[in-house]
């Protein structure tokens, strides 16, 4: 199937074969508008990946971030607010998360959340199905023709109430190589996704959202600073323009997930104070960020087994306390992250289990300030529920507690030491196998289509992968040894990799000798990868017609 937009520059042009949803989807004047988002944005976005790219070099070579100086005059003055929570964003006490095919759309709009956060992005195997029938499941849920009967005669009705749809795109540094561009000069190259996933969304469903008493939100991924999200701002601007909306109908939440965007959420706010909502605390990215831009720093910066990486370490501590307190003294919502335990509704001794460790996790976050938080499956929100209404009681949130106890330092967000990676046992054989079958386990899922993957009762995605591969890389380099005593080598671990892949259930049309081989790739290399995802999807996700 080949499509072009209208006359336009740059012109775009859909590579990807025939899909369902693609006519409803991929049509001309919603390609002229994606078109227009690429003459206009393009260029600074490669101008930002750019910086990403110069800055991770200069803390390689023992840069520490800071604050930055220059932007003190934003952080210092008192009397800016941000927008606010649009119409149907009033109360986020509990919002589900999870890709958006048919079957979990209309899980998800039936969940019981106040959102959900309808996720193109880590929860998302981007196939070109799952893009482009991504979105026409949301036209459709947002017309309300969500409902449809299984190729196995099982009915989904999607009920009376839903939640809020708070879309998330995939983020700057990704492309979408079924389009292609050709700027003015003749110059061909691959889309942004991020410009494919919230131009297409916005031209569809911005009016009808509008029609319907909410609006047009998005979650915005993987930020890196303040510019970032200064562009994303231009968007907005640009796109309420042409589609003849109000300024500042759209709203967007940031996900803090990265370590540079910690340290410059004050003005990720101020860049968007027109169209922000609130703040997430992304924590299984923060993580991976950690790691990554330190990972050849020494001991100082290596972190333990994952699972001693919990949300009460000092330094994880400092970072969702002070979201907390810049989002309320700027009217934001801060919203919390997801914990990885799930039910298991075939085992009531695992759910039992799962339901104790998201209580404890949501308590925490309430009781740091959170106006909500997060679930990965719908029998996890009573729990978080009933633990935000305590907290919440007749208010949609907490905004009127101003955390003016939280003073965060600089050392305190560095402060990875404080997990105890660096202490005598930190390290486990357990801790390395686990990170190599949850790495390859997770990746065989992905390169099949699946994004959300429950494995051994923990929901997995893009970024929990991505710390499992990237610590590996880690201690390989670091020269880590284990508590039993074993050097971690990449031969060390291309062994356990092999033993792990002999070990399970292999299946007609398994992906596990690809996964193996793309998990040695960004794990075990000489060069870092800085995403996983750039060469799995490169190598195996870009379909031909």
């Amino acid at each position: 199937m080949t499509i072009l937009a209208p006359a336009a520059n740059p012109t775009l042009e859909i590579t990807g074969p025939a899909v369902v949803g693609g006519e409803q989807v991929l049509t001309p004047e919603a390609l002229d508008f994606v078109a227009a988002l690429h003459t206009r944005f393009a260029g600074p976005r490669h101008d930002l990946l750019l910086a990403r790219q110069r800055r991770r070099e200069r803390f390689a070579n023992g840069l520490d971030p800071d604050f930055r100086p220059e932007t003190a005059h934003i952080r210092d003055d008192p009397t800016w607010r941000v927008a606010g929570p649009g119409p149907g964003l009033e109360d986020r006490r509990v919002e589900i998360t999870g890709p958006t095919d048919r079957k979990m759309t209309v899980n998800a709009l039936n969940s019981g959340a106040k959102v959900w956060l309808a996720d193109l992005e880590d929860a998302t195997s981007p196939t070109w199905e799952n893009i482009v029938g991504g979105q026409h499941s949301l036209a459709n849920a947002i017309r309300g023709r969500a409902d449809f009967t299984a190729e196995d005669g099982r009915e989904y009705t999607v009920g009376e109430t839903t939640p809020t749809i708070v879309m998330r795109p995939r983020g700057w540094h990704l492309a979408e190589r079924h389009i292609q561009l050709t700027d003015g000069a003749g110059q061909r190259s691959s889309a942004s996704a991020s410009l494919v996933d919230a131009g297409l969304y916005l031209f569809h469903n911005a009016q009808a959202l509008i029609d319907s008493g909410r609006g047009p939100y998005l979650y915005l991924p993987k930020l890196e600073g303040h510019l970032e999200a200064r562009l994303w701002n231009e968007v907005f601007l640009f796109t309420e323009d042409r589609l003849g909306i109000p300024r500042g109908t759209i709203r967007a939440t940031v996900l803090i997930e990265t370590i540079t965007a910690a340290f410059e959420m004050e003005e990720i706010l101020y860049e968007l104070r027109e169209h922000c909502a609130g703040l997430n605390a992304g924590r299984w990215d923060y993580i991976f960020s950690i790691i990554k831009n330190f990972r050849a720093r020494g001991a100082r910066f290596v972190l333990p087994d994952r699972a001693k990486v919990t949300m009460t370490v000092p330094f994880m501590r400092a970072y969702t306390e002070l979201l907390v307190a810049t989002c309320h003294r700027r009217g934001a919502h801060a919203i919390g992250g997801m914990s990885a335990f799930i039910p298991n509704r075939r085992d009531p001794e695992v759910t039992a289990r799962a339901l104790a460790q998201v209580r404890a996790d949501k308590e925490r976050e309430a009781g740091q300030g959170y106006d909500g938080t997060w679930v990965a499956h719908p029998d996890l929100v009573p729990v978080a529920r009933a633990v935000f209404d305590e907290a919440l009681g007749s208010r949609p949130d907490q905004r009127h507690r101003l955390r003016e106890d939280v003073r965060v330092t600089a050392a305190e967000l560095l402060d990875v030491a404080s997990a105890g990676g660096g202490e005598p046992g930190a390290v486990t054989d357990a801790g390395l196998r686990g990170n190599v079958s949850v790495g390859l386990r997770y990746l065989e899922a992905w390169l099949r289509g699946s994004g959300a993957v429950a494995i051994d009762n923990l929901m997995e995605d893009a970024a929990t992968a991505e710390i499992s591969r990237s610590q590996i890389w880690q201690w390989a380099h670091q020269g880590t040894v284990t508590a039993e005593g074993t050097a971690i080598t990449r031969r060390h671990v291309a062994e356990v990799l092999r033993d792990v892949l002999g070990s399970l259930p292999r299946f007609e049309g398994d992906r596990y000798d690809d996964a193996a081989d793309l998990f040695e790739q960004v794990a075990l290399a000489d060069e870092y990868p800085t995403f996983l995802t750039v060469p799995a999807y490169t190598q195996f996700l870009v379909a031909r017609p």
